[in-house]
């Protein structure tokens, strides 16, 4: 029997003395940062064995309730990922598992490789009304790509088009984030599709895919390379921290913004749901309005979504401005939204076999395309 995690994402570190009788792991911190959560590895040599796996330092996690009512993500062939119970007793994550096969692999959600998100970035760019530019590189030496969709050129500057941003994986272990982007960016390439068609017709839309490529290729949950949140970087990002948001907050000024999604998954909660910036100062009815319809429009589109449950809104004036969507709202005066969706599965249309899953992630991706444009429609 052996454990294995040396490739593009893993994160686990195999114990002394683990067995097929008791297998003892432990999660890796991220680099330069207290942060776990996040764990991907491969179990060999253990077909037909019962395996009892044990995660002992998950009381330790960033979020450790995420742990309590969680099934583990597994796959033979790492595209079919489906579900399996675990217990969390103590502080120990553990499950009970017989391989059918000679291998197995157990994730904390269905990974996103760099290499599926190179595949993507490739196959999109390919598009007659689909650019690519090379933004810049992660301290790690990896590149950070933005995909843009418009019927115009990309001339540098601001058009009198709808200026439209999407962003995802500002915390790496978020997989589903890129799941989300890959079923937008899917439905986007098809010009012939009426959706397509008419976002197309009124704007321009920026797209990047994953905000940190060096955190997802080390198995990171939430930081960069330098530990850093980038989710916290934004009043004034260094490249020599966060390359990744100066960047993107450098491509974004060149354009404006006219309306933003920040695509993100949380630990903890069941339920798809948008955070928005009700924190700014000098927040207003037709703030809160506006807000209100993309949400309730959303949750008519799809039912995944929820307005129900969700993050407390903050009182005005008590925004964090280090956050993306509070700083780009105060900028550009646009809707600025977090969307959460679970690691676990949405309680109120639960999935026994796959829990929430990358085909769940990007069919909600095409429900925000939809309530974005009519959004745009209503706002106009």
């Amino acid at each position: 029997m052996q454990i294995t995690q040396q490739f593009d994402g893993g994160n686990i570190v195999a114990l002394a003395g683990s067995n097929t009788d008791e297998i003892c792991l432990e999660i890796r911190s991220d680099h330069h940062s207290e942060f776990y959560q996040w764990f991907y590895f491969r179990l060999s040599g253990a077909k037909d064995s019962r395996c009892q796996i044990r995660i002992l330092n998950a009381a330790g996690a960033a979020y450790p309730d995420g742990f309590r009512d969680y099934r583990v993500c597994y796959s033979y062939d790492r595209e079919n990922w489906l579900r399996h119970d675990t217990d969390l007793t103590d502080g120990v994550l553990s499950f009970d598992f017989i391989s059918g096969h000679d291998s197995v692999y157990f994730a904390y959600f269905a990974p996103y490789s760099m290499e599926r998100h190179h595949r993507l970035v490739a196959e999109a760019q390919t598009a007659a009304h689909c650019s690519h530019r090379l933004l810049g590189r992660t301290l790690d030496g990896q590149d950070l790509d933005l995909l843009r969709f418009s019927l115009e050129p990309d001339t540098g500057k601001p058009g009198n088009r709808k200026q439209c941003w999407f962003i995802a994986r500002q915390h790496p272990g978020e997989t589903m984030a890129e799941w989300w982007m890959e079923g937008a960016i899917k439905r986007l390439l098809n010009a012939k599709d009426a959706l397509t068609r008419e976002i197309l017709e009124s704007c321009d839309l920026y797209l990047i895919p994953n905000m940190n490529p060096d955190g997802s290729r080390r198995g990171h949950l939430r930081t960069n390379a330098a530990g850093r949140n980038l989710n916290r970087e934004w009043v004034n990002p260094a490249m020599e921290s966060a390359p990744e948001v100066f960047l993107a907050k450098h491509a974004m000024a060149a354009t404006g913004v006219d309306f933003f999604m920040d695509v993100h998954g949380d630990e903890s909660l069941p339920y798809c749901f948008i955070a928005g910036t009700e924190g700014l100062a000098g927040w207003d009815d037709t703030d809160q309005a506006q807000l209100d319809y993309y949400r309730a429009h959303l949750a008519s589109l799809n039912p995944d979504f929820q307005t129900q449950y969700g993050y407390p809104a903050k009182n005005p004036g008590e925004a964090n401005m280090r956050m993306s969507t509070a700083q780009t709202a105060a900028l550009y005066g646009c809707l600025a939204m977090t969307l959460e969706m679970p690691f676990k599965d949405t309680s109120a249309t639960p999935d026994p076999d796959y829990g929430w899953s990358p085909e769940r992630s990007g069919r909600l991706a095409e429900s925000c395309l939809q309530a974005m444009i009519d959004y745009l429609h209503w706002k106009a």
